[in-house]
C-alpha cells in the first residue's frame, strides 16, 4: 500500500513512515487524542522515482562535486525539477485523494509534513530543509507531498550528504497528511524540566496555530507545574499576534491578537491540569521526558507531536540544577555565574499573573537569561556611566567595551539595537547578567529612574518591581565550582571568553582551554584609547594592564591554552574613548582600519600588546597562544612574526596563529603555513558576511546570513584539508562554532578544536562525542 493510517502504525515502521510518523503512530495506538491522518511511505516515494523512470537521472544530477557552487545550485534545481514536474501515476493519485477524503469526510483542511527515515544520517542533512504545508485542501495536495519530496534535493541536503559520504540514491523520505486542528489556543509542553530533568512540567501557550509559538513570532504565557502539589506558577506574555486559518481563502495567516486578549491568561487551571495527565501519559508511554505540541480546539485537547527531550544533561542525574552551569532555572530562579540568585517573575498563585501588577512596555530579543528588577538608567554617552550603581539597568542604544565595568555592577542591561552576537549580548551572556537586546525604542520609550522589570528569557520588560529583593543572609565561604564531568573527545572543545571577569565561570566548563580571548575589550574598557592612555598614565602601566587581564584567565586555565586574539577594535568603538577624535571616520568600518592591518600600521602601540606577551612568558605562562586577527596573506603574517621577534619573543619557541576571517585569508592558508603558523581559527561571523556579503547587522539583509551555506563550509573544509597536510591545528571561534549542525560538519571534516560561547560548551562536547562515536562506528562496520 502507498499509505499507511496512523492507527496502524508503531515505532517498528520507523523505516516505512520517519520520525514524524512513528510518533504520531506510537501516540494513536497508546489511546492519545491525536487528529486522524495517513503516512505516504518512504516507499511510495522510491516506487514513485522508480516507475517515472527518473531515478537514474535524479542520483546522476547530484552526483557532482559539490564545492563546485555553480554546479551545486545546478543539481538541485535539476533533481527538485525532475520530481515536480513528474505527473503521479493514475493509482497512486486516487490512492492518496481517496484516503484524504476519508480524514475529514469529504472536503479537510490537512497538514503535510515531511518525515525522514534515515535517522543515523546527520541531522543537518534535513535540518531546516524538511517543508510542512499548513491548511492543504484536495486541490493542493499532491502538490504537496511532491514538493516535500523534492525538499530532499535543497543545495544543502546535497552539500551534506556528500561531503559526508551518504549515497543520494539510500535517502528516502516519507509524508504525513492529518487533519488540521483549527486552533483556538496551542503551545508546547515538556513533561519535565529540559535542563535539569526535573519532575516539573513547563507548558507554553498563545493563542490560535502553534506554529506561532514554535517558530518564536510571538512570546507565550508560561506555567510551570510542580509534580509535589507546590503552587502553579504563571508568567503571563503580551501576545501580540497569532497564527490562524483565514476563511476566505484557508491560508495560514497572522493577525493581531484582540485587545481583550493581549494580556489574559491563555490556559485555565482544568485545561492545565487535562494537559498534565495527558503529558504524564506520553511520558509514561515512552518512557523518557518529552517534548509535546498540543493544541485546544472547541473545547478539546490535541496531541500533534512528542519527541524526546534531548537537552536534559548526562550529569544531572537526580535532578539537581547544576552549579556551574549560570544558566536558568524557570521553577528556582537564575543563578549569575557567581552564586548569587535572583527570583524568577512568576506568581504563585495560580489565579495571578506577571501583567497583573506590571503591563509590558518593551520588548525585544531576549539575550542572556534571568530575571531582574531595578531603576533603569538611560545612558546615551560614556560620561552617563557614571549613574549606573549597583543593582541599577543599564538602557543604551548599544554597548561598548568600555561600557563593561558599568555592566558588572548593573542588574540587568537593556539595548535599542543588537543581536544574540552583539557585544551586548557576548558580554552579559558571560557576565550571567540577564539582557534584552534590539529592542528599537527602549531609550525613548523608557524614563531615567524607572523602576522596571527585565526577562531576559522572554524579552520583555515590565514596568514596576515584579521581582522582591532578596533578604540579606549571613555572609558564607565561598565555595568554588567544580568543573563537570566532561565527555572525553578527540576533538577539543574550548570556550570563548570576552572579559577577564568571566574566566571563572568558562573555567567551570571542563572546557579543554580558551579558543578566543578577545584583548579589545581589556583594552576599551580603560575608557580612552591606547595612545590617550598612554599619554596620561604611561607605558608601563599600559602593558600592565594588558598583562593583568591575560594573566587573570591564564591562571584560571592552566596549563591548559589560552589563545588570545590581539587588538580588533573597529574606529568607530575607538572613536567613542576619550583621545578617539582623531579616528578616520569610516563609512563601514568593519571593512576598515582594524585587526592585523591597524597593527602592522602603527608598530610602536602594537609592540606594547607583544611586550605583553613577553612578560606573560617571562612569568612563566607557557600555555598563552598568541593569535592575529584580520590577516589577508603571507605577507601579514611575515610581517608580524618579525615584529614578534623585534619584541623579544621566539615564535619557534611559543604557539602562535592566525584568524581565518576572510576568503583571502582562506586560500591564502597554504602561504601562511609555509610562514610558520601553529593553528588557523575561524571566525565565522566575519567570514560569512565578507563570502556572503551580507551585513549582519542589517536587518534588511540578516535573512541571508548563513554560516553553513555551501560557499562558507567549502572554504573552511579547505582550509583544514590544507592546514592537516601541513601539520597545522585549525579551530573555530565564532558564533557557528556552538551550533550543532556546524559541529557536526567540522568533526566530519577532522578539525583540531572547537570554541563555544560559554553556555554552549556542555552542548558541544556531547553533540562531538556523538558524531565521534559515529565516525568510529562506521569505521568498524
Amino acid at each position: 500500500m502507498a499509505v499507511l493510517w496512523l492507527d496502524e502504525i508503531s515505532a517498528d515502521d520507523l523505516e516505512k513512515v520517519g520520525g514524524k510518523g512513528a510518533s504520531l503512530g506510537e501516540l494513536t495506538g497508546a489511546g492519545l487524542p491525536v487528529p486522524p491522518g495517513f503516512v505516504v511511505t518512504a516507499g511510495t516515494y522510491r516506487s514513485f522515482i522508480e516507475e517515472a523512470q527518473i531515478d537514474e537521472e535524479l542520483f546522476e544530477a547530484v552526483d557532482i562535486d559539490v564545492e563546485d557552487s555553480t554546479a551545486l545550485s545546478a543539481a538541485a534545481d535539476r533533481a527538485q525539477e525532475l520530481i515536480l514536474e513528474t505527473p503521479f501515476p493514475d493509482e497512486l493519485r486516487e490512492e492518496i485523494l481517496a484516503t484524504y477524503r476519508e480524514v475529514g469526510d469529504g472536503e479537510a483542511f490537512v497538514a503535510v509534513r515531511s518525515s525522514a527515515t534515515a535517522e543515523d544520517l546527520p541531522d543537518a542533512s534535513f535540518a531546516g530543509q524538511q517543508e510542512t504545508f499548513l491548511n492543504v485542501t484536495e486541490e493542493d495536495l499532491l502538490d504537496r507531498v511532491r514538493e516535500c519530496w523534492a525538499s530532499l534535493f535543497t543545495q544543502r541536503a546535497i552539500y551534506y550528504r556528500q561531503e559526508q559520504g551518504f549515497d543520494h540514491s539510500a535517502v528516502n523520505i516519507a509524508v504525513v497528511v492529518q487533519r488540521m486542528v483549527d486552533a483556538d489556543k496551542s503551545g508546547v509542553m515538556f513533561t519535565s524540566h529540559p535542563s535539569t530533568g526535573d519532575p516539573t512540567m513547563i507548558i507554553e501557550a498563545a493563542w490560535g496555530l502553534g506554529e506561532a509559538v514554535v517558530s518564536g513570532a510571538v512570546s507565550p504565557d508560561n506555567y510551570v507545574v510542580p509534580r509535589d502539589d507546590d503552587d502553579l506558577e504563571v508568567t503571563v506574555a503580551e501576545k501580540k499576534v497569532m497564527h490562524v486559518k483565514d476563511d476566505e481563502t484557508g491560508e495560514t495567516v497572522e493577525r493581531e491578537v484582540p485587545e481583550d486578549k493581549r494580556t489574559a491568561r491563555v490556559i485555565g487551571d482544568d485545561e492545565i491540569d487535562e494537559l498534565v495527565e495527558l503529558g504524564e501519559r506520553v511520558e509514561d508511554h515512552y518512557g523518557d521526558p518529552q517534548d509535546v505540541e498540543w493544541a485546544i480546539a472547541d473545547g478539546k485537547v490535541y496531541m500533534l507531536q512528542s519527541r524526546p527531550i534531548t537537552t536534559i544533561s548526562e550529569s544531572d542525574g537526580e535532578g539537581a540544577a547544576d552549579p556551574t552551569e549560570g544558566g536558568v532555572d524557570p521553577t528556582k530562579g537564575v543563578t549569575d555565574g557567581s552564586g548569587s540568585t535572583a527570583t524568577q517573575s512568576t506568581a504563585t498563585d495560580s489565579k495571578a499573573s506577571a501583567a497583573d501588577s506590571g503591563d509590558v512596555i518593551v520588548d525585544g530579543l531576549g539575550s542572556s537569561p534571568g530575571t531582574v528588577s531595578g531603576a533603569a538608567r538611560i545612558v546615551e554617552k560614556l560620561d552617563d556611566l557614571d549613574k549606573v550603581g549597583e543593582g541599577d539597568v543599564i538602557v543604551t542604544e548599544m554597548t561598548m567595551p568600555d561600557m563593561v565595568p558599568a555592566m558588572k555592577r548593573a542588574s540587568g542591561i537593556i539595548t535599542d539595537e543588537g543581536g544574540m552576537t552583539s557585544h551586548a549580548a557576548i558580554v552579559s551572556r558571560e557576565l550571567g547578567v540577564p539582557a534584552i537586546v534590539g529592542t528599537t525604542n527602549a531609550t525613548t520609550v523608557l524614563e531615567d529612574g524607572q523602576v522596571v522589570t527585565l526577562d531576559g528569557d522572554k524579552g520583555q520588560v515590565l514596568e514596576g518591581e515584579e521581582v522582591e529583593p532578596e533578604e540579606e543572609t549571613e555572609p558564607v565561604e565561598e565555595v568554588r565550582p567544580q568543573s563537570p564531568v566532561k565527555p572525553m573527545t578527540a576533538t577539543e572543545v574550548k570556550v570563548n571568553v570576552s572579559i577577564p571577569e568571566a574566566a571563572e565561570r568558562a573555567a567551570a566548563t571542563g572546557a579543554d582551554g580558551v579558543g578566543l580571548l578577545r584583548m579589545e575589550h581589556m583594552i576599551l574598557s580603560l575608557n580612552r584609547t591606547p595612545a590617550k592612555f598612554i599619554e596620561e598614565e604611561g607605558e608601563d602601566a599600559y602593558i600592565n594592564q594588558l598583562v593583568d587581564g591575560i594573566r587573570g584567565v591564564a591562571d584560571e586555565f592552566y596549563p591548559r591554552p589560552v589563545r588570545t586574539r590581539t587588538l580588533d577594535a573597529p574606529t568607530d568603538e575607538f572613536r567613542q574613548l576619550e583621545g578617539g577624535e582623531d579616528e578616520p571616520d569610516e563609512h563601514n568600518p568593519m571593512l576598515g582600519y582594524r585587526g592585523i592591518r591597524r597593527s602592522l600600521d602603527r608598530p610602536d602601540v602594537f609592540a606594547h600588546e607583544l611586550e605583553a606577551f613577553r612578560r606573560l612568558y617571562e612569568m612563566g605562562y607557557d600555555n598563552v597562544e598568541l593569535m592575529f586577527p584580520l590577516v589577508n596573506d603571507a605577507e601579514d603574517v611575515y610581517r608580524a612574526k618579525s615584529l614578534m621577534r623585534e619584541a623579544g619573543i621566539d615564535p619557534e619557541k611559543r604557539k602562535w596563529g592566525v584568524m581565518i576571517e576572510t576568503p583571502a585569508s582562506a586560500l591564502a592558508v597554504e602561504e601562511m603555513a609555509g610562514a610558520g603558523i601553529d593553528f588557523a581559527s575561524f571566525g565565522t561571523n566575519d567570514l560569512t558576511q565578507y563570502t556572503l556579503a551580507v551585513d549582519r547587522n542589517n536587518e534588511n539583509v540578516a535573512d541571508r546570513f548563513d554560516e553553513l551555506h555551501p560557499s562558507v563550509l567549502r572554504l573552511i573544509g579547505d582550509v583544514i584539508e590544507t592546514c592537516r597536510e601541513h601539520d597545522v591545528d585549525t579551530s573555530i571561534c565564532g558564533q557557528a562554532g556552538s551550533k550543532p549542525e556546524m559541529v557536526q560538519f567540522l568533526v566530519n571534516e577532522g578539525i583540531s578544536s572547537i570554541s563555544a560561547n560559554i553556555d554552549a560548551v556542555r552542548d558541544v562536547q556531547h553533540e562531538v562525542k556523538r558524531v565521534e562515536q559515529k565516525l568510529l562506528l562506521d569505521s568498524v562496520r
